[in-house]
């Protein structure tokens, strides 16, 4: 699914956004909504393009282009990240903030879709310059009324990071007069200002949380001739930023499984025996490089790891980077899309055909959204996560263990009472219930879309859109239309 090289406001019929609508369409068949209601759901409400100037470090001027797309309001406020970028186009944020309403839909998350993008590449600008970019862009928000807690949310994206939220929230705070609720204006903040503990691994988090739901069916494991869980199975993650690093990291480290091929910009690395990615990751920051890393073997061209031998394939980078023409050559048995649309209609429909199991964009990247719904649901509420309970269920537990021994007919000597109490007897740190949140929401999304494609014959891209059409259908049949 790559983006339209054109800018219109419509989209057009052969890109990003037309993509999504297609596959929108698919899914709409299996359902019985009515005709103009899924049209309302389709559309894209609200978009608005703007370009203004900066002044660059030797005093010269650049006007920037920009852009924000609000897709659905079925839920206020939406929801939906900034990135910069160069290839922004209209077409491409109105697909992406389509993608976000179904997201959110999906793993219940009440929010509409939303996106917004900077033509410009950050690596080519100082920190300066970023900076007053970043503060023009959010005054141009919130002059049109496309920013604010109950409003539009925006997050980190491609480009953008939690340097560039807080200079959001900066903004916002000092033009608007929503002192209560200000910090709510965009998530993904540090934590020292409004952010949550777990943002950061959170999308990478939920991938990992969606692959090990998927390898808990035997049935479909089965089908696929691999064992349950995810314990030995070989990986390959193509893209080590900030979701494929957390992931890999994950499944490693928590998972048991075996990173067997890594692809970056400069080319990937493969060792069928695995490798430790903290160990890849630490070689790149000391090189400047993956490749040449101890036991590997280089590959120069990175778009070919994806066709090497494993059980899951993560593309975690671009977008459109499997297509008709490799599709045949893809040797994994699952496909984790960690990426948005890192797979074409016309190579989901060779792979689908082959029996791949394609684990959908729109239900396994959804924990950077979730997160950000706990973060937003902190600075609302002012009071961080655990921190009314958490001593008192560290009490409880010590309380519970202390009742045992009393009832037991051979006492705990002191010594293995502390060891229990420092064991079990704790309470949840912020950290602990954004991430508990986190793995029910994917494991219960998944179970959703598992049983829409049980119970339709369809693959699990088309499952995951049904579910979404049939609960934004239903938030407009409950609120009904205006006027």
């Amino acid at each position: 699914m790559k983006p339209a090289s054109t800018d219109t406001a419509n989209g057009t019929d052969h890109g990003f956004f037309a993509e999504v609508n297609s596959m929108f369409d698919t899914a709409a068949q299996h359902t019985d909504h009515p005709k103009g209601v899924l049209h309302q759901i389709r559309a894209c409400d609200n978009i608005v393009r703007f370009e203004f100037p900066i002044k660059r470090d030797d005093g010269s001027i650049e006007v920037i282009r920009a852009y924000r797309a609000e897709h659905s309001h079925h839920k206020k406020p939406t929801k939906g990240g900034i990135r910069y970028a160069l290839n922004v186009n209209v077409d491409e944020v109105m697909a992406l903030a389509s993608l976000m309403s179904y997201k959110c839909a999906i793993v219940d998350v009440p929010f509409g879709g939303a996106k917004g993008g900077v033509c410009i590449d950050a690596r080519n600008y100082s920190v300066h310059e970023l900076e007053r970019i970043t503060r023009r862009y959010t005054f141009e928000l919130i002059r049109k009324n496309f920013i604010g807690a109950g409003v539009d949310v925006p997050a980190p994206d491609y480009g953008t990071g939690p340097r560039e939220m807080a200079w959001i929230m900066d903004t916002y705070n000092q033009m608007t007069d929503d002192d209560l609720n200000g910090l709510a204006c965009v998530t993904g903040k540090p934590v020292g200002q409004g952010g949550v503990r777990g943002r950061t691994e959170a999308t990478g988090r939920g991938v990992y949380y969606g692959i090990r739901e998927a390898c808990a069916f035997k049935h479909d494991m089965d089908a696929l001739g691999l064992d349950t869980g995810t314990a030995g199975k070989s990986v390959v993650v193509q893209g080590i930023g900030n979701v494929g690093y957390h992931a890999a990291r994950i499944l490693q480290d928590e998972g048991d499984a075996t990173i067997v091929g890594i692809a970056e910009i400069e080319g990937a690395i493969y060792d069928p025996s695995g490798f430790d990615i903290h160990d890849v990751v630490a070689h790149r920051e000391e090189t400047g490089s993956i490749l040449d890393f101890p036991g590997a073997t280089n590959i120069e061209d990175s778009y070919k790891a994806l066709e090497l031998e494993c059980d899951i394939l993560v593309p975690a980078a671009l977008e459109g980077v499997i297509t008709k023409a490799n599709a045949p050559d893809i040797k994994a048995k699952i496909i984790a899309e960690a990426a948005n649309g890192p797979v074409t209609t016309e190579a989901d429909e060779i792979l689908v055909e082959k029996g791949t199991l394609i684990i959908p964009d729109v239900y396994l990247n959804a924990g950077g959204v979730t997160v950000s719904y706990f973060e937003w649901l902190r600075n609302l509420s002012h009071v961080r996560h655990g921190r009314m309970s958490r001593r008192f269920e560290e009490r409880n537990a010590e309380r519970i263990l202390r009742a045992v021994d009393e009832l037991t007919d051979q006492s705990f000597d002191e010594q293995l009472m502390e060891d229990l109490v420092k064991r079990v007897g704790f309470g949840a740190s912020e950290e602990d219930l954004v991430n508990s949140g986190l793995e029910d929401t994917m494991a219960f999304a998944y179970e959703e879309i598992r049983t829409e494609r049980e119970k339709h014959g369809i693959d699990m891209r088309t499952a995951a859109f049904v579910s979404a059409i049939n609960k934004i259908a239903k938030s407009y049949a409950d609120m009904g239309i205006f006027p």
